[in-house]
């Protein structure tokens, strides 16, 4: 997590920019990382997918890490040769970026000429561990548990989203985060309004005169 402060007229505003490798949703449902803290932290996501799910981008951070690296070193490498950018395109990184740039960087070292390859035995034979897959009905899940986490809130706060005692409040979370999750997950708020707010309030004259 990283907190960056941005300087305004009356002091400082400060921007927190949080990023994990976990799956969040996993590990609420687990219990190992609190709800509060994630819709707090749930602003405005971006979710960036591993290597292996990016493949198109491989020659662009290649060609990227080989000339961060050849400078570093002090090599003056021209080209890459198309067997090495075959085999960095087909193999899995499960060590994501991290180890695809190791793996360049060691290249660039033990590079002789000016042309940059990779030799495949340099790469890890066997899969690393990974984190255990996710049955694909998680998702659904995880999303009916969001559901009825938010349907809670609503229900404690007769149906109001904002204010002091609104489901926002509760939530910890911003009042348009919140809207924003009603409508994607179809929740009714009028449904958890009480009796006397769905009663229409009538205007009675003050004297009637017979």
């Amino acid at each position: 997590m990283q907190t960056r402060p941005l300087l305004c007229a009356r002091g400082f505003l400060v921007r927190v920019i949080a990023a994990t490798n976990r799956n969040l949703q996993v590990a609420i449902q687990a219990g190992t990382f609190r709800s509060d803290l994630f819709y707090r932290l749930n602003v405005f996501p971006i979710d960036m997918p591993p290597v292996r799910e990016r493949r198109e981008d491989i020659p662009v951070l290649v060609e990227y890490f080989v000339d961060h690296c050849a400078r570093k070193v002090g090599k003056n490498i021209q080209g890459i040769t198309k067997e090495s950018l075959d085999l960095l395109r087909s193999y899995p990184w499960p060590g994501n970026i991290r180890e695809l740039q190791s793996a360049i960087e060691r290249s660039v070292i033990m590079c002789e000429t000016e042309n940059f390859s990779v030799d495949k035995t340099w790469l890890a034979q066997q899969p690393l561990a990974t984190e255990p897959k996710i049955p694909l009905d998680l998702s659904e899940k995880l999303a009916a548990q969001e559901k009825e986490i938010i349907e809670g809130a609503l229900r404690e706060s007769a149906g109001r989203v904002f204010g002091p005692c609104g489901a926002a409040t509760k939530l910890g979370i911003a009042r348009s985060t919140l809207e924003s999750k009603i409508r994607s997950l179809k929740i009714s708020k009028k449904s958890f309004r009480t009796f006397a707010e769905t009663i229409p309030r009538r205007s009675w004259p003050e004297s009637v005169s017979f």
